[in-house]
């Protein structure tokens, strides 16, 4: 209630601005709405601060230009954009920053698990097992569960109805994905060691 009654109460489309102040005032508006979100923004509430007739995606372009020299970015992840610190300074914030909760420690085999969950889902502890030829742990699934990276699929169709495991939007997020569509090549992982094939 009290978002749609904030939203009533911005004046959209600035008639009272010139053309050029006007795009310059909905370009700080997304930056602000970035800057305070803690996950990607979509389009569609972007498009709830600017004019009816103006771009998000332009907005966006431009804004992101405008950083071209600064330490962060704005990324297109999950289905919306996000600020995100450059990743040539992921070493000096680790060094010098409380990140808390947000590094995420992965092994090898925890991203080839995820890998092969965001190839082949909704799959169950079975189906992984049949693509890395042991059994994976529920305590792995525990974890990739608990840092919000898989969550469950719809049971299996098969006898017992096992549950299936499927990647989430915390997922995309955390790799910088926009869609499951922008996973790297399966060839690639197999070169590097990590092979997600059946």
């Amino acid at each position: 209630m009290a978002r749609a009654s904030a939203i009533e109460d911005i004046d959209r489309e600035l008639d009272d601005l010139p053309p050029e102040l006007r795009w310059r005032e909905w370009m700080r508006r997304i930056e602000a709405v970035l800057f305070a979100s803690a996950s990607p923004v979509p389009r569609e509430d972007l498009g709830r601060i600017v004019g009816q007739g103006a771009s998000v995606d332009l907005l966006i372009e431009d804004l992101a230009a405008s950083f071209e020299d600064r330490t962060f970015e704005i990324v297109s992840v999950a289905g919306g954009w996000m600020f995100r610190t450059r990743p040539a300074y992921a070493t000096v914030i680790r060094a010098a920053a409380d990140v808390g909760e947000q590094r995420i420690d992965l092994s090898e085999f925890d991203i080839a698990v995820l890998a092969a969950i965001g190839y082949h889902q909704p799959i169950t502890r079975e189906g992984l097992a049949g693509i890395f030829g042991k059994e994976i742990s529920r305590d792995l699934i525990g974890r990739l569960n608990a840092q919000g990276l898989i969550g469950t699929g719809p049971r299996s169709p098969r006898r017992g109805a096992p549950f299936t495991f499927v990647t989430t939007q915390r997922f995309l997020e955390v790799f910088g994905l926009e869609s499951l569509q922008d996973l790297p090549d399966k060839e690639a992982f197999d070169d590097a060691g990590l092979s997600v094939s059946e």
